[in-house]
């Protein structure tokens, strides 16, 4: 029996000078107990069917024409809000923003017990204890009065899970759940989806651009571009045997765990050459005075202490790490949140001043210098961030954000200099000129995240430090900024740490690999024998809970 039909849905977002058919003629359904799995790249419709289901769709977007039944109820204006949170809950990608901050997750989870189940208080008490305990929370009594900031993401992501099935619904919706997860993280959410779908015969619809988490748990998969479903089926046929042309693209597109490569496939992409240098007009300093190691870490320990007061109350972060970084190399930082690897990070970019231990760049102690040292330093450590939109200034036009750090760090240089700078930046990065004239927020995330990387090389640097850069990507869109710090790596001759939990990504992307678990690093090695043959029993473990992609890996050629 059929849980869900949707039949010709179309969705409008009727603006000023044009109207965007954001839903095109969809139709699919989903079975009692089973995972449909919606994959595409950003802006092809995913949420916008989500949110037409259950009701939430954002003026100015308007549901034209198409059915909508569930449990053999046709959903309408009049009966969406009964249904909603009782016969259909949702899950969205970040858990802080579906969680209200000022309250405990127990009054959250009887309040919504209490709206959509005829339940006392104290029903609703033991009923919110119950959901707790069914997502894995250990101590679910006293866990009950602590508010979300006091828990990790992976167990706010199990918070809003239990939210969603205080109404026992037929039916979850479930919106990039994993995203901002680490591997292991997203194993635990991924096998509790997959239980209650098979135990309580709950229907799930996965919406997500990751095509390992859609190969994991997913009974069906449809393919979506530009509003339309080009290709549904099973999940194995559809990943093994895809028919149309960008489902076989998205596919080349997912970085491989079983082999490095040299470059990502990307159809149609063209390698560019360049040969003009960029900062040949203004100072820089010598490659030939840089040692060959540009990084190096010596017992460095990183304590938090929770109260000035009471130093005994701390956490240690970081814990007696040691390692370097060459001219040229690209070293990995995995683990879990939590781990101590935005830390050092931080350790290494000064904002944090370790507890004990040395750090060496460029041959230079950097605890010990003074500041005028520091600053001519910092001019060749550089940093991309996860999210573009928050660390590129909203109020900026793209070109004084690139100048900015330019004109900083060389306050005689010209403006004609300047402009050449820029120019040649973006052609890098593959934007064009006329970006520049516009502000962050008229840009895809994948295009910020270039206009980041752009900032970032405006200095010259000569360490380039990489937190999460393409977690929040679209699979096409992560393997084009891969391959582009690639190629930035190599005419620039750029040594990298590169922080992430995407344990595919790390492969394709390092010549070493260190691994962190609870602020140690635990292992350290080239990046076939991490993969291949992991010492530790935590690496191991990492490894094996990477979704399994093999088989359409040896099945189709990529």
């Amino acid at each position: 029996m059929n849980r869900i039909e949707i039949k010709n849905l179309n969705i409008i977002f009727p603006l000023r000078n044009k109207t965007i058919h954001a839903v095109k003629d969809v139709t699919f359904s989903i079975k009692a107990g089973q995972i449909l799995g919606i994959v595409g790249e950003s802006g092809a419709g995913k949420s916008t069917i989500g949110n037409a289901i259950i009701g939430l769709l954002e003026p100015p977007g308007e549901l034209i024409s198409g059915d909508i039944t569930l449990d053999g109820v046709k959903i309408n204006k009049n009966n969406i809000k009964s249904l909603r949170g009782s016969k259909i809950g949702m899950i969205f990608q970040d858990p802080m923003t579906s969680l209200n901050p000022l309250l405990t997750i127990g009054e959250q989870l009887i309040e919504t017990t209490k709206r959509h189940r005829e339940f006392t208080i104290k029903e609703s008490r033991e009923y919110a204890i119950q959901l707790l305990n069914r997502v894995g929370i250990n101590k679910p009594i006293n866990r009950m009065n602590e508010y979300p900031h006091q828990f990790s993401g992976g167990m706010r992501q199990r918070v809003v899970i239990a939210l969603a099935l205080c109404g026992n619904p037929s039916l979850i919706i479930a919106d990039e759940p994993t995203t901002a997860l680490d591997v292991s993280i997203q194993s635990q959410i991924l096998k509790l989806l997959q239980s209650l779908c098979h135990k309580e015969k709950i229907s799930i619809l996965l919406i997500t651009h990751n095509m390992g988490v859609i190969s994991e748990i997913c009974d069906s998969v449809a393919v979506m571009r530009y509003g339309e479903f080009l290709e549904t089926g099973d999940t194995y046929n559809i990943l093994v045997n895809p028919e149309k042309d960008y489902s076989k693209n998205l596919i080349s597109s997912v970085p491989r765990i079983d082999k490095k490569l040299d470059r990502i496939s990307v159809p149609g992409y063209k390698l560019q050459n360049f040969n003009s240098k960029i900062f040949s007009n203004i100072s820089t300093n010598n490659d030939s005075n840089i040692s060959s190691e540009i990084l190096m870490l010596k017992n460095v320990v990183m304590q938090f202490h929770k109260s000035n007061f009471n130093k005994k109350n701390s956490t240690l972060a970081v814990n007696d790490v040691s390692f370097s970084i060459k001219k040229g190399e690209i070293m990995g930082l995995v683990g879990e949140s939590g781990s101590g690897k935005t830390t050092i990070a931080k350790i290494i970019t000064n904002i944090h001043i370790p507890t004990s231990g040395q750090i060496y760049l460029f041959g230079k102690n950097i605890l010990k210098i003074n500041n005028y040292e520091k600053k001519s330093i910092k001019k060749y450590i550089q940093m991309i961030f996860q999210d573009p939109y928050s660390s590129l200034n909203p109020r900026m036009k793209i070109k004084h954000i690139i100048s900015e750090p330019i004109k900083f760090h060389n306050p005689r240089i010209k403006n004609n200099e300047t402009e050449f700078i820029i120019n040649e930046l973006l052609a890098r990065v593959e934007l064009n000129n006329d970006c520049l004239e516009r502000y962050p927020h008229e840009f895809s995330g994948g295009q910020r995240q270039r206009i980041s990387i752009a900032r970032a090389l405006a200095t010259n640097p000569k360490l380039l430090i990489c937190d999460e850069p393409t977690s929040s990507l679209d699979v096409s869109i992560q393997a084009q900024i891969l391959n582009l710090l690639k190629d930035l790596q190599n005419e620039f001759n750029l040594s990298i740490l590169f922080i992430s939990h995407d344990l595919p990504v790390i492969r394709q992307m390092c010549d070493r690999v260190g691994v962190m678990y609870q602020g140690k690093l635990i292992e350290i090695d080239k990046n076939d024998h991490i993969f291949n043959m992991p010492k530790q029993s935590y690496t191991k473990s990492l490894i094996n809970q990477i979704p399994d992609t093999k088989h359409f890996y040896n099945s189709y050629k990529i």
